[in-house]
């Protein structure tokens, strides 16, 4: 009963200083999961009473959520998709490769590919769970596409030979170390060198992160910042923190 009674003084004391009971946050699929997790291990030490509600989306499904007051911010990467309702704050840049087994047809060719090389073989791709980037493709050279709505799913697709498909360089550093998957040598006038993702936490202008919400966007961004490349086992240049 004590013990309660301390939890109860505490939540008060949270609600009157304006501090979320509960911080529902969408996350992009693309965005470094260990660096969250270490931010989120801090905020639950520093806001023990407020619950923490996390979806994993990509595309627009990380945005839309914000857009319909379900979630208190998103952390997304870049897209002709942020509608002028959101607030955007840069946090840190990924480094998206080609990448394909080392037994596909691509990675037996000499580079660098050509759009028509890669056209002739199953391009693998995200799809949006979404209806905001209906009608639109992002990075789709291949005549023939599979879309799949999971990035764990097209992760072991490309290991399986299944198709080529672009990944985030710290998802797929150490299949490239282990040579279960290689780096496509693709003409630059088509995937340029140093290609990158950038990543945002957004909020819609009229609601504002509380001050839970707040902590962690500025957590978040000194993690990234402060984290070499090497610590999410990429080499320099390989992840770059902008």
């Amino acid at each position: 009963m004590l013990r309660q009674a301390d939890q109860f003084k505490a939540r008060a004391r949270d609600l009157a200083s304006g501090v979320e009971p509960e911080l529902s946050i969408a996350l992009d699929v693309m965005f470094p999961l260990e660096l969250f997790t270490a931010a989120v291990a801090e905020f639950g030490q520093m806001f023990p009473d407020t619950a923490l509600r996390v979806y994993v989306e990509n595309l627009g499904a990380v945005i839309q959520p914000v857009l319909d007051r379900r979630c208190s911010f998103a952390v997304s990467g870049t897209l002709p998709l942020f509608p002028p309702e959101l607030a955007r704050e840069r946090l840190v840049a990924i480094r998206l490769i080609p990448v394909a087994a080392p037994g596909h047809p691509l990675a037996q060719l000499a580079g660098p590919l050509s759009r028509e090389q890669l056209a002739d073989h199953v391009q693998l791709v995200l799809t949006d769970r979404s209806v905001l980037s209906e009608g639109k493709n992002f990075g789709v050279f291949a005549e023939r596409v599979w879309r799949l709505a999971d990035l764990g799913a097209k992760h072991a697709f490309l290991r399986a030979g299944l198709g080529w498909g672009s990944m985030p360089v710290p998802m797929v550093y150490a299949d490239l170390a282990a040579g279960r998957l290689v780096e496509l040598d693709v003409a630059r006038d088509i995937w340029p060198e140093g290609d990158q993702l950038a990543m945002f936490a957004l909020h819609r202008h009229d609601a504002p992160p509380g001050p839970a919400g707040r902590w962690l966007i500025e957590r978040l961004h000194d993690r990234v910042q402060q984290c070499p490349a090497e610590a999410k086992g990429a080499p320099a240049g390989r992840f770059i923190v902008t």
